[in-house]
């Protein structure tokens, strides 16, 4: 089973050495697509020059469109039975995508999701993970699940049901509009307990309090205008 691993990657110049090496290391068939989303540090320069024999594809936007614009370059340039979407700091560890690939490989699911709530973790800054509770309530209630992470980057899906979606979204509002998208055509996702270390943004975190309204939104329109 061979599976792209779509890298968005914006102003990353200080992790995206180690993150790709990283993800090279795990044991899988698989390709490696990194979108520079109009990165302005040095992250282009890293691409060009050092990274570009170890990948498979580096495909660039000339101006900033947002994670899910990334996302969506990459899905279009996927050829993997499956994707799976990887930030390009260091909160999320590529030895788990084994985890995630375990109930595929057993024939119980089309969607693994990795839970930051039920492995492992760093302690996250306390609004962020009541934001994320509360996101992940409102998507159980609305579309009747019973997810334990809807935000999690760590999303297994499968490329041909994926590339089938209209996404829209070009910010953080990927995850609510995909799991939305997932659940109303009542797949029923499978959660893995994955390890998480999150970063604060003097670290250069990059999700604010307004995206998570705007995941609320996102959530409710696709729930019931869409």
């Amino acid at each position: 089973m061979k599976i792209s691993v779509i890298v968005p990657v914006y102003n990353e110049a200080k992790t995206i050495r180690e993150i790709i090496e990283s993800v090279r290391k795990v044991p899988l068939d698989k390709e490696i697509i990194i979108i520079d989303d109009g990165s302005t540090d040095a992250t282009r320069d890293i691409l060009k020059n050092e990274l570009a024999s170890k990948v498979n594809q580096i495909l660039f936007h000339e101006a900033n469109k947002g994670k899910g614009a990334a996302i969506r370059t990459g899905i279009q340039a996927a050829t993997g039975e499956y994707i799976i979407i990887q930030d390009a700091d260091l909160e999320y560890d590529p030895e788990d995508y084994l985890k995630l690939l375990r109930p595929v490989e057993k024939g119980w699911a089309t969607v693994v999701y990795g839970s930051r709530f039920t492995g492992e973790h760093r302690n996250m800054l306390f609004y962020h993970w009541i934001g994320n509770r509360f996101l992940t309530l409102i998507t159980n209630i609305l579309y009747n699940s019973t997810l334990s992470d809807m935000e999690t980057c760590y999303k297994l899906i499968k490329t041909d049901l994926i590339k089938g979606m209209p996404l829209r979204c070009d910010r953080f509002g990927f995850e609510p509009e995909v799991t939305a998208k997932i659940l109303k055509k009542g797949i029923r996702i499978y959660e893995v307990p994955i390890s998480y270390a999150g970063r604060e943004f003097d670290e250069g975190k990059k999700i604010h309090w307004y995206d998570g309204i705007n995941a609320l939104a996102i959530l409710i329109w696709f729930r019931f205008f869409n």
